[in-house]
């Protein structure tokens, strides 16, 4: 008698399950108007432009360092990398300084030597101004807050402090006017210094006219 062996089914293999990635820890991917108006990315774009020399870069990691190593190094305090580019800056337009000052002294030409010269001049101008702001980054100057001075060449006074002699009146304050300053508008009087003079023999044109001379219609 032959018995057949119970073959047990096998089950199918279960398939994995796929993950979800929930919405908020996708990346976001930035729009036009983000980008364009991005720091980051334009100074990554034009030094991508004028780094040919280096070869083919990647733009997307040229602004991810720029962004997150450069700029976070600055903003923690650390101005070490801005002296050190100011400095490297210098001595490169010293070099163009050197460069195009020998370049003009071999002309023959009026029009080529001032050409060459005045850009010698210029890159020498802004190597000066250059090494001006690490020295101004290096010794930062002291603020120093001062009040209007009381100069005046005459009879002058001029008076910073209020009515009270603690602190300077602001706009909407009004200011206490003193009986000199506006005699007429307070009093009614005039400034009048004296009575009339006499009438002089010098011109007897402007005599004043007489009460029997006086004229009909008043």
């Amino acid at each position: 008698m032959v018995t057949k062996k119970a073959t047990a089914k096998k089950s199918p293999a279960a398939t994995p399950a796929k993950k979800v990635i929930p919405e908020t820890d996708k990346p976001r991917q930035s729009k036009p108007h983000e980008i364009v108006l991005s720091s980051n990315t334009q100074n990554a774009v034009g030094i991508f432009a004028w780094s040919k020399f280096a070869g083919e870069a990647d733009l997307q990691e040229l602004c991810n360092d720029l962004g997150e190593e450069t700029v976070k190094v600055v903003q923690d305090g650390n101005m070490r990398p801005i002296e050190a580019m100011l400095y490297q800056q210098a001595k490169t337009l010293e070099t163009m300084f050197t460069s195009l000052a020998r370049r003009a002294a071999n002309q023959d030409g009026l029009k080529q030597f001032q050409a060459n010269l005045t850009l010698a001049l210029k890159a020498q101008s802004q190597c000066r101004a250059t090494l001006a702001a690490l020295a101004e980054i290096k010794n930062p100057r002291p603020f120093s807050f001062v009040q209007q001075a009381n100069i005046a060449n005459g009879p002058q006074q001029v008076n910073n402090t209020g009515t009270q002699g603690t602190h300077p009146p602001t706009r909407a304050e009004k200011t206490k006017a003193t009986q000199s300053d506006l005699l007429e508008h307070q009093h009614g009087n005039y400034l009048d210094t004296g009575a009339h003079s006499q009438t002089g023999r010098a011109d007897k044109t402007l005599e004043a006219v007489g009460t029997v001379h006086r004229a009909a219609n008043a």
